[in-house]
């Protein structure tokens, strides 16, 4: 009988491996199963009301809330006068005002943040000098410092910039100092026996070398940059998807609440993707040497 059952099994796994395609597709296809069986088994928990709606709605309540949040619609059951998407912003002018910020707060940080590390990397006087403060900027959690920032630049988009840059810019700062310090002197002392100058020895040993840290060290600060938008937007965050989110939180709004998460999470592997793939094209010598 066991015997029966485990050939049943094995040409039960033998049937699935058949019907995943080969090749490249084989891991969307794991990806795409995964992502179904998963909405499967949160939309069967929803139906059978195990858990209660207003802590976790059904996936088509959250689609609802998604479509609701990108399109116009009546203000109240009832009234002629519509308005668009959620706070008089749709949910993708919300997402664009949060990409915004990113941008100036986290690419401030991406363009300083090398230049930062290669010069501490390079210069142990400069590494006493700065590193016990930029180690305690790298511990502090965002909400720890955003009150003074508000003290400081008021509740305006000022103050979000600033803690989208101050949560990205440690992590750049120590990858590229790991980069620039984990080359080796011999590669240095064989240019310069070779006749480069020591502008050739960094232009052509220093930073290609760094370059790989610097790129992982860009895709951890805009993750972790995005993680902090939340935050950023406590205050006065609208149009923001992080401050639509706490504001649907507040008002019980669940199913726009988890849109809001949904659409955040999405970004945030965009994202990441896109640096990725940036990164490939900017340092194809990654892993290579």
């Amino acid at each position: 009988m066991s015997i029966a059952a485990g050939r049943a099994s094995g040409s039960a796994a033998q049937r699935i491996r058949v019907a995943l395609p080969a090749g490249p597709w084989r891991g969307i296809a794991v990806r795409v199963l995964s992502l179904a069986l998963f909405v499967a088994l949160w939309s069967a928990i929803a139906a059978a009301r195990l858990v209660d709606p207003q802590f976790l709605p059904s996936p088509h309540a959250v689609w609802e809330a998604f479509v609701r949040a990108n399109s116009w619609h009546p203000i109240a059951p009832g009234v002629q006068r519509e308005v668009p998407g959620e706070q008089n912003y749709f949910l993708w002018e919300h997402l664009l005002a949060s990409l915004q910020r990113i941008a100036a707060g986290a690419g401030a940080a991406v363009v300083l943040g090398p230049v930062t590390g290669f010069a501490l990397g390079t210069s142990k006087t400069l590494a006493t000098l700065v590193g016990p403060y930029l180690n305690f900027l790298r511990t502090l959690p965002p909400l720890g410092y955003i009150g003074l920032l508000i003290v400081w630049f008021g509740i305006g988009d000022t103050a979000k910039v600033w803690l989208l840059f101050l949560a990205a810019f440690p992590p750049v700062v120590i990858a590229t100092i790991a980069g620039a310090q984990q080359v080796s002197a011999d590669r240095s002392n064989a240019a310069r026996s070779l006749g480069a100058n020591r502008l050739q020895v960094i232009t052509r040993v220093l930073l290609p070398a760094t370059a790989p840290e610097v790129i992982g060290g860009i895709r951890v600060a805009i993750g972790f940059a995005w993680t902090t938008v939340v935050a950023a937007e406590l205050n006065n965050g609208i149009p923001g998807i992080g401050g639509l989110a706490f504001l649907s939180g507040q008002q019980l709004n669940t199913p726009l609440t988890m849109a809001c998460i949904i659409v955040i999470g999405l970004t945030a592997l965009t994202l990441d993707a896109v640096i990725s793939w940036i990164g490939a094209l900017v340092v194809p010598w990654k892993g290579k040497a």
